[in-house]
């Protein structure tokens, strides 16, 4: 539990840290392409600190979407749930300390949204559909990767560019979640329409990388004698 919260707190804090610090500043601007990069490292860089700790979920989608596919027991999610929301908002706490200590500070944390929080003005619909869709492919990189049969110590590489590859294609339509956790921490620190957009980066994520497992464990799962 320690080491999913610690690496939650990278994760938020490196990736909505580069969105909300870095992203636009002058002269410097990291943009979409930094942002994107930014996430893939953050995982990239907590699965090789921490996967052999707590297999470094970050996420609890994933976790669910696991527990879907075999890889992970089911009475052992809803703490690591926890600790995820724990670093997620611990983050996020401190990222609004520190992004709030400039001089016209305008408030946002790189909340997920749909709508008007958008940041290509996409719907509802469409924001439900890619956070599945993103999701769901997310969770198949993963089992993969992860799979036994796979090429050993490069998991953490395909799961990072995984990462990336997906900010790149979401971050538009609704600034990217595919994870419960990183969508709550910000959401409950700036409150408003973001915590009342939450629902969605809750139910889409889970429901794609509930598929994916399911999908993985019925197509591709190695045969038991």
């Amino acid at each position: 539990m320690g080491a999913e919260a610690l690496g939650t707190f990278w994760l938020v804090f490196g990736g909505c840290g580069s969105a909300v610090l870095a992203a636009a500043f002058p002269g410097v601007g990291i943009g979409l392409l930094g942002v994107s990069a930014a996430f893939g490292l953050t995982v990239l860089t907590m699965a090789y600190a921490l996967g052999h700790i707590s297999g470094c979920h970050l996420n609890p989608a994933v976790t669910l979407g696991l527990v879907a596919g075999g890889r992970f027991s089911a009475r052992e999610a809803a703490p690591y749930i926890v600790a995820q929301l724990v670093g997620a908002t611990a983050a996020a706490g401190l990222l609004y300390f520190i992004a709030s200590g400039k001089a016209g500070y305008a408030g946002g944390l790189a909340s997920n949204g749909y709508g008007e929080l958008s940041p290509g003005g996409y719907s509802m619909a469409a924001g439900f559909a890619a956070e599945v869709a993103l999701t769901f492919m997310f969770l198949i990189i993963i089992l993969g990767a992860t799979d036994d049969r796979a090429p050993k110590g490069f998991a953490p590489l395909a799961i990072g560019l995984g990462l990336t590859l997906i900010h790149l294609v979401g971050i538009p339509v609704t600034n990217l979640s595919v994870n419960p956790a990183r969508s709550t921490g910000p959401s409950l620190i700036e409150g408003g329409v973001a915590l009342g957009q939450l629902w969605l980066f809750w139910v889409a994520p889970v429901l794609g990388a509930i598929l994916a497992g399911l999908v993985y464990r019925c197509v591709w799962q190695k045969p038991t004698e």
